[in-house]
């Protein structure tokens, strides 16, 4: 009898110690967050200059250091969760690469946003100092409230539109809607929705060059050598050349010929680079597109790469833009200067915050961008990322806002409605005769009913899943008025506790 007692005994020793060691790990993030928001305060007291409101910038650098964990957590997801969606990358290699090129982008290429955000919303002479800087605090901390909720919740939401919202409401709480820019607020709304647009072109656009060039040609393989290191090299040229010219604009500056130059030479590099490993890489292959598809992993890690550098300069400004106008405000008094002061540490507190917040908490919010809507495979998820990527890239470099959750699911549904297009069109008839290796066993005595009521079926399940896209979109649309609204009342409790 004291067998079983003493087995009882050691099943509730090991329960306990199972519970003990996952709630160690549920408590490990938001305890390391929490040191990273209290070393960010005490750095921000050494570097902040002495005055009446200093104390409120290091207050506003714990928000900022809050809102990059929780852009790091919710809005990374769209660039690393198409790669481990198709399996061409493992989450802890997802989480290691986006985490450098997000803190490279930040603080390398973070500039011209984040002026767009903390300079031009607000109409200054509306404001005058101390509810400016009241202003942006409320913006920070309701914007950071917000995308908070939506990653507990597993919905990834914009945090663009959640700091512009922000910023709108506060402004309008503290001065009216006079205070606020809206040429500007029409400006970015209108990239809002062209970007997805062009997202989505673009994606499919570069979805019918791989099919025509590669995926539908009798040697498949012989097309891939050749293009794929081409894709490579066009990749690396693009991002050589933008680092060049915007990336680097800091130290350096330099001539149309050299940006070219570099365009040219790191082009050669990326197909010399790609040209032997895709060689290699073909011999172990069948002459099939799922086969194929593995060629393109070496791309796709590329192109997710490049996404997170985009990332990392677009939407660093979603955590520091406000911060920094708090920054400037504070030290020189002005709260419109035409030359916003920009200091390294601020950017630094955005690019790793960023980087943090995606290592403690973006697994989740990656698995559901990469999985949960729609199926990828390495192609599809490279031409959703090199087209999300060359899209942000392009709003940074035009200093606008955009949101990369929007591009890259508009990227998503061009490649779904694409395959969508070609599905509908393969039924009627048009589609190359399928090699009777690859027909399922089971349709082999169906009538040809059946067989077709199976295709359409199967063209379904490859179709974007849209119940999640619309549950996604139900957040979008509710988080410029939400996060507005919040931030008019934080900005009002503010008011009332400062003033």
């Amino acid at each position: 009898m004291a067998k079983p007692a003493l087995d009882k005994d050691l099943k509730r020793v090991t329960g306990l110690q199972t519970a003990t060691h996952d709630l160690a790990r549920s408590l490990a993030a938001p305890g390391l967050a929490l040191v990273f928001l209290l070393a960010v305060a005490v750095w921000a007291s050494f570097l902040v200059t002495d005055g009446p409101h200093s104390y409120l910038v290091i207050i506003a650098a714990a928000i900022a250091g809050y809102m990059a964990l929780n852009v790091g957590a919710n809005d990374v997801a769209n660039n690393m969760g198409p790669a481990v969606g198709s399996k061409a990358l493992t989450m802890a290699g997802a989480l290691l690469i986006a985490a450098i090129f997000e803190a490279a982008g930040a603080l390398l290429a973070g500039g011209d946003v984040v002026n767009t955000v903390a300079r031009d919303l607000l109409v200054g002479d509306q404001l005058d100092n101390d509810s400016f800087v009241l202003v942006m605090m409320a913006a920070l901390l309701a914007s950071a409230l917000w995308v908070n909720l939506a990653t507990i919740i597993g919905a990834p939401v914009s945090t663009t539109h959640a700091v512009v919202g922000g910023v709108v409401g506060a402004g309008i709480a503290a001065a009216g809607f006079g205070s606020v820019a809206w040429p500007v607020i029409g400006t970015i709304t209108v990239s809002w929705v062209i970007s997805p647009v062009l997202g989505g072109v673009f994606a499919a656009l570069l979805l019918s060059i791989i099919r025509s060039t590669i995926t539908t040609r009798i040697d498949k393989i012989s097309a891939a050598r050749v293009w794929v290191p081409i894709m490579v090299a066009l990749m690396t040229s693009i991002f050589a050349m933008y680092l060049a010219t915007k990336g680097l604009k800091r130290v350096w500056t330099p001539g149309v010929g050299t940006v070219l130059s570099l365009g040219i030479g790191f082009a050669v590099l990326g197909w010399l680079v790609a040209m032997p490993m895709v060689r290699r890489q073909s011999l172990r292959i069948e002459n099939r597109k799922k086969h194929i598809a593995k060629l393109f992993r070496l791309p796709l890690i590329v192109a997710a790469a490049l996404l997170s550098f985009a990332h990392g300069a677009n939407d660093v400004a979603n955590a520091i833009g406000p911060f920094a106008a708090i920054v400037n405000a504070v030290q020189t008094g002005d709260v419109q200067s035409a030359n916003l002061a920009l200091p390294l540490w601020v950017l630094c507190i955005g690019g790793v915050g960023i980087a943090l917040g995606l290592a403690l908490f973006g697994p989740r919010l990656i698995r559901t961008v990469g999985e949960q809507i729609t199926k990828l495979n390495e192609i599809r998820a490279y031409c959703v990322a090199l087209s999300a990527a060359a899209t942000v890239l392009a709003a940074s470099a035009l200093g606008l806002p955009v949101s990369s959750t929007h591009i890259a699911v508009g990227a998503i549904f061009g490649v779904g409605f694409l395959r969508e297009y070609i599905a509908q069109r393969d039924m009627k008839g048009n589609s190359v005769p399928v090699d009777a290796r690859f027909v399922d066993p089971a349709m082999l005595n169906a009538t040809p009913e059946q067989a077709l009521s199976k295709d359409r079926q199967q063209a379904r399940r490859r179709l974007v899943r849209r119940r999640h896209v619309l549950g996604i979109a139900a957040v979008w649309v509710i988080t410029v008025p939400a996060s507005a609204v919040l931030a008019a009342v934080v900005f009002l409790v503010l008011n009332l506790l400062v003033g």
